[in-house]
């Protein structure tokens, strides 16, 4: 059978900055997924929307397109609403970790499909396989079973949610189009949609540590995400919160579980519990739940409890000792006064060089390996107080995880800096 439309036209049509028609759109993803459109093909077209963008109507279209490649999650025989949060990624994110349960202590199913990390941003599964026994993989029906008995689930996407966006993120990380909007905001939410909960909370980073380095594209990208929600019908809010400056006081595997159950029993950093508190509210709120607030929910130890509840349904063992690694490697404050500044991307790069990320998918990542800060920026600190604790099973790796770390820091006499809010936007 003849295909109903040629690729060559489809790249000519955005390369001359015309919209793309629906049928144009359907049929580009469908064959890109059959394999009909090749690699170079998409990646022409991938440029041609990088440099000329897409129209609200096209992006829309796209993300539907996607959509309709694979399988769609349906939620609606669960006994209580859902939402989900998706953050664009960071350097200490360890947010999902506390929050997934948080929410479901409150009344709302979190069916939180993750992923694993890639370069200087972490990921939610290789964290929490730092866990003897938990796994990552379940069943759609093991998935809606723990949702239904726990209230949350953390886990892998199946094979089966828009597959055209798995073969299109690939293609994009290969030919320098991963910073087209409109392909983030469609790669995101097409997951998202798929998946099938009814509510959305975006976490969209802002900084040195992130995807968006500037608050106007971070807000331009939230922008169509939350109008992607709407015309789906996801009931979608995005807040834009800051990643200049790595969350918490860790950045690693077993590190940052050990922060999130620190902040699940009452404690852990004021930043993780803020930003925690904040999203959990939007979701609680966005999946029509009211009467409920989070923080009761984590004084009162039912977060606690639906967290060992969630572990320890996929397979883990809450109480289990974390693994450690063998080798720490101290960094000394050079002189008195205030931090006034903690770069994430560096110290993002500096946990990948120490074993805790993957320069490949296919690399193994040691559970134990990160960094360790023992200040934030406007904290005071001492000349020769430990500032930085880099941990490895292998020490070869020091040398390079110290280099990515140079000038990552300053310390000055008195904190004047500018820094942004934690919180620095609500779209809605």
């Amino acid at each position: 059978m003849p295909e109903s439309h040629d690729a060559v036209d489809v790249i000519r049509a955005k390369r001359d900055r015309h919209e793309l028609d629906d049928g144009q759109i359907d049929w580009v993803i469908d064959a890109y997924t059959r394999g009909v459109v090749a690699d170079e093909q998409m990646s022409a077209l991938a440029m041609a929307i990088l440099l000329n963008g897409m129209t609200r109507r096209e992006i829309a279209r796209w993300t539907a397109a996607m959509i309709a490649s694979g399988e769609r999650m349906d939620f609606s025989g669960l006994s209580r609403p859902t939402a989900d949060k998706h953050s664009t990624g960071g350097v200490g994110d360890k947010i999902t970790l506390p929050l997934a349960p948080l929410v479901a202590a409150c009344g709302v199913a979190v069916p939180q499909l993750s992923g694993r990390g890639l370069g200087h941003t972490g990921g939610t599964l290789d964290k929490l396989e730092s866990i003897p026994g938990w796994r990552a993989d379940l069943t759609n029906e093991a998935m809606l079973s723990q949702l239904d008995s726990v209230g949350a689930v953390i886990c892998a996407a199946g094979a089966g949610l828009a597959p055209a966006d798995k073969k299109l993120y690939a293609l994009r990380d290969v030919t320098a189009t991963v910073e087209a909007i409109p392909l983030i905001a469609s790669s995101i939410m097409s997951k998202k949609i798929a998946e099938g909960t009814g509510a959305l909370v975006l976490d969209v980073k802002v900084g040195s540590g992130a995807f968006m380095k500037d608050v106007a594209d971070a807000r331009e990208l939230a922008t169509t995400m939350v109008g992607l929600g709407a015309d789906a019908g996801v009931r979608t809010v995005a807040l834009l919160t800051d990643m200049s400056t790595p969350l918490g006081l860790t950045a690693g595997n077993a590190l940052e579980v050990t922060e999130s159950v620190e902040v699940l029993a009452g404690g852990g950093p004021a930043d993780v519990r803020e930003l925690t508190l904040a999203l959990a509210r939007e979701m609680v709120a966005a999946a029509g739940v009211s009467d409920v607030d989070p923080a009761d929910a984590l004084a009162d130890g039912r977060a606690m409890d639906a967290w060992r509840a969630m572990i320890a349904a996929q397979g883990g063992d809450p109480s289990a000792t974390l693994p450690v690694a063998r080798e720490q490697h101290v960094v000394t404050a050079p002189r008195d006064g205030v931090l006034t500044r903690l770069d994430a991307l560096q110290v993002g790069v500096a946990a990948w060089r120490l074993g805790a990320g993957r320069a490949r998918k296919e690399d193994v990542v040691q559970a134990g390996a990160g960094v360790q800060w023992h200040a934030r920026p406007g904290d005071s600190v001492r000349a020769g107080a430990p500032l930085l604790t880099l941990h490895t099973d292998t020490p070869e790796r020091f040398e390079r995880a110290l280099t990515s770390l140079e000038g990552a820091f300053d310390i000055a006499d008195a904190d004047v800096s500018d820094r942004l809010p934690l919180l620095i936007d609500r779209i809605a």
